[in-house]
């Protein structure tokens, strides 16, 4: 019975345990289902409170951009405004100009017709003084008639001037050319015609393998020290020495002589007979200097000057030998200047001295006109002097009639029968080859080969070439000329581009 008493009390503890904690539990539940809700409650609050400081944040955005787009319409609204009232300005402007040329133009207008009407009262009384002249007194008679004489004898006066002044011209020309005349009678030269290559008989045909020497060791050193080249060919008995410079080949002469007739060459040998041979020759440099300014009377020239002068005796243009035609031209320029009472010794010193830059033209750059300007300043010359050795090829004025008459004895010694062996077909062919160069060039217009071959100018087409491409032209051309044809001196190239705008008022 007690066990049943046990189990019932038991199951009774049992159910009232059992309804306690499920009552805790749904409590429990309850207090969980309570929290989250208010949690999602007040995660509601929270993105609600979110979503309207987004909303609020859009609303201020979308505010300042419409008032940035408002701005911004209005700014445009002024300056439509601004370029309007502009406008308007401008045409009241020239509303402004048209009232003023249109009141300018009655102006003008108005006084057109005032000079119409004072042309008629001028007419009107012209004709009125003209009706008068039939009624003149014998006093105004008088007046006019020695008006109109003294017109006629002024025109007759100038007539007469031009007719005196042509007169004098001719009888000036006439003096000249009997002056020129008389000079060229009384003064004699000889014609010389050099070469650039220098013959030297030998002994014998043995001697010609001497020259060379062993694998050609002495005709080298020899060429090599020299700067010319020695020619050895079937020619019996004789070698040809060429060169440029006429100095040196005429040191070389002399040194191979002196090998020749030792019989021992070889490169000491060599370097010993041209030491001795550029001793000769400087002592005929300096005697052939003396002997020009001792012929010519002339006694103030400093020795290097002399010198100088000297080497014009190993140097020839077109043939002619250049200190003989100075020589030739200061006889010239002597005769003439006493004839028209110039400074003698000016123009002997001038012409003498005209080409003294073709002694050192050969070692220096630059024309023998600027080489031989330099030398007289060097040497403290009078201006007289220095504007004639500058103006003998027209490149300068004349500052004084000496040196027109060393320039008039230079064209005379020149141009004498003879005196340069350069032929009219060379010269022509020469200036030809010239031009052609310069012709193949695209851009080039025309070309002249003026101052016997010593200057080229271009004209160049303005609308081919330009102003950079003018002078990257002449550069061009200058070194096509270096390289294509052989000249002596300097060439000068000149391209000229030009604009020409011609319009014609109808």
């Amino acid at each position: 019975m007690q066990p049943i008493i046990y189990a019932i009390v038991g199951i009774v503890v049992g159910a009232i345990a059992g309804y306690v904690i499920r009552k805790i539990q749904i409590a429990n539940q309850v207090n969980s289902i309570e929290a989250k809700v208010t949690k999602a409650l007040d995660e509601a609050r929270t993105k609600e409170k979110e979503i309207l400081l987004e909303a609020k944040s859009k609303a201020i955005e979308i505010v300042d951009q419409a008032k940035k787009s408002e701005q911004e319409f209005r700014n445009q609204i002024i300056k439509v405004e601004d370029r309007l009232n502009k406008k308007d300005a401008e045409l009241d402007r020239k509303l402004s100009d048209l009232d003023n040329s249109k009141a300018d133009l009655a102006k003008k207008q108005a006084e057109i017709t005032k000079t119409h009407e004072e042309l008629k009262e001028v007419r009107a009384r012209q004709l009125e003084q003209l009706q008068k002249i039939s009624s003149l007194s014998m006093e105004d008679a008088k007046r006019v008639l020695l008006e109109a004489t003294e017109k006629n004898m002024r025109e007759e006066l100038a007539g007469l001037t031009r007719k005196l002044i042509a007169t004098a011209r001719e009888d000036a020309d006439k003096k000249a050319r009997e002056i020129v005349s008389l000079a060229i009678q009384r003064c004699a030269s000889e014609v010389t015609s050099e070469m650039t290559t220098t013959a030297v008989t030998l002994p014998s045909e043995e001697m010609k393998g001497r020259i060379i020497g062993k694998e050609g060791r002495n005709i080298r050193t020899f060429e090599q020290m020299l700067g010319v080249e020695v020619i050895v060919d079937d020619t019996p008995d004789v070698v040809v020495i060429s060169g440029f410079n006429s100095v040196r080949r005429h040191i070389a002469k002399i040194a191979l002589e002196k090998l020749i007739q030792d019989g021992r060459i070889h490169p000491a040998k060599i370097e010993e007979a041209t030491e001795k041979a550029k001793k000769e020759i400087a002592e005929q440099i300096k005697e052939a200097g003396e002997a020009a300014v001792y012929e010519l009377g002339i006694a103030n020239f400093p020795p290097k000057l002399v010198q100088l002068i000297g080497r014009l005796k190993f140097r020839t243009s077109y043939g002619q030998n250049v200190l003989k035609h100075s020589i030739e031209m200061a006889k010239l320029a002597a005769l003439m200047a006493e004839e028209v009472g110039a400074d003698v010794q000016t123009v002997k010193q001038g012409a003498l001295l005209h080409d003294i830059g073709k002694a050192l033209d050969q070692d220096m750059e630059g024309t023998h006109v600027e080489i031989g300007k330099q030398i007289a300043k060097k040497f403290n010359l009078p201006e007289k002097i220095v504007n004639a050795i500058e103006a003998h090829h027209g490149d300068v004025e004349y500052t004084s009639i000496e040196a027109a008459i060393v320039d008039a004895a230079d064209n005379i010694s020149g141009a004498r029968p003879g005196a340069r062996r350069d032929t009219y077909e060379n010269y022509v062919k020469r200036l030809e080859e010239l031009e052609n160069v310069a012709q193949s060039f695209e851009g080039v217009d025309r070309v002249y080969a003026i101052q016997a071959g010593r200057e080229i100018r271009i004209f160049v087409r303005p609308e081919k070439v330009d102003d950079w491409g003018a002078t990257k032209l002449a550069r061009d051309i200058a070194g096509k000329i270096e390289q294509d044809l052989k000249y002596p001196g300097e060439i000068r190239v000149m391209v000229i581009r030009e604009t020409r705008v011609v319009e014609y008022a109808r």
